[in-house]
């Protein structure tokens, strides 16, 4: 996908003139910058939002290096996602982020297309393998194909601000998931902050060691497996004990955090949504969930 675009690939992509996209542009209706000879460069990122806001068609999507047929898909969630589970359990990773960037382009946010869309396809994948319906190769395929998705999504987010605060988080333990831990990734970068997953199976010492060097203002921990609950209670107090002595809230969540295990931990809030987090997030930093509805 392109990240820098002319006037003139804006002005076929959506399909109006070069004189129009320009002028819109000097208008402060598309977020831009000048080469060093005056050329006008516009984002990907904020080519979309204008497409949100206006809600303008998208003719010729594949100028801005988007899947062909962009933009004319299913807009609700609900009748998308049948579609979205059986091309995640195919491997077809074009049809994949175009379901999700046509819904994305019809308005709903990135925390409801990774709640409501792809939490729930990856919970029927599962279903359908517990019941000898589909092979887990294909699960662990969906996981890769949906990576890129994501990885696509947080690059057409509008830009964060210099000064957003910093939140990071990973798995810890054996924990293999990290479509989880991608996906509070992006829906805190969607409210205004500079978040940063640091993968899955972070051994403690180390996610200590980034709490004390990058110093953020959240940290999470995503839980989707764990195969020693002694081991993972100890870990997780280590890293609770750190973050408390400096202030920081820690959220979990994640289903394998059992309400046997949750009574052994300590943190600030446990979140079974994205959108839950998404709303500490907002009372932590109200001024980037402003600047993200504009």
């Amino acid at each position: 996908m392109k990240q820098v675009l002319t006037p003139k690939q804006v002005a076929q992509a959506i399909g109006v003139s070069e004189a129009s996209v320009k002028r819109w542009t000097d208008k402060g209706m598309f977020a831009a910058t000048r080469t060093a000879g005056g050329h006008r460069r516009l984002t990907i990122a904020g080519v979309v939002r204008y497409l949100r806001a206006s809600g303008h068609e998208l003719v010729r999507p594949e100028i801005l290096g988007l899947p062909p047929a962009s933009g004319r898909g299913e807009q609700s969630l609900e009748r998308a996602l049948p579609a979205f589970r059986e091309a995640l359990e195919a491997g077809d990773r074009d049809a994949v982020w175009r379901m999700a960037f046509d819904l994305y382009l019809a308005g709903h946010t990135a925390c409801d297309i990774c709640d409501k869309l792809i939490a729930r396809a990856f919970h029927e994948i599962g279903e359908r393998w517990q019941h000898g319906e589909t092979e887990i190769y294909k699960e662990r395929r969906a996981g890769e194909v949906c990576k890129t998705t994501l990885v696509n999504l947080t690059s057409i987010l509008p830009p964060m601000e210099d000064e957003a605060p910093v939140a990071i988080g990973a798995t810890l333990g054996n924990d293999p998931y990290f479509i989880p831990t991608t996906m509070v990734a992006l829906v805190l970068r969607e409210v205004g902050w500079r978040a940063d997953s640091y993968g899955i199976g972070l051994p403690v010492e180390t996610f200590i060691a980034a709490v004390r060097d990058v110093q953020p203002r959240l940290v999470w921990v995503s839980s989707g497996y764990i195969d020693s609950p002694e081991l993972f209670l100890n870990n997780f107090g280590m890293l609770q004990q750190e973050t408390a002595a400096r202030g920081i809230p820690i959220v979990v969540g994640g289903r394998a955090l059992t309400d046997s295990i949750r009574q052994g931990m300590k943190y600030t809030a446990y979140c079974d949504t994205l959108a839950h987090l998404v709303g500490l997030a907002q009372t932590l930093h109200p001024a980037g969930a402003r600047s993200a509805q504009e």
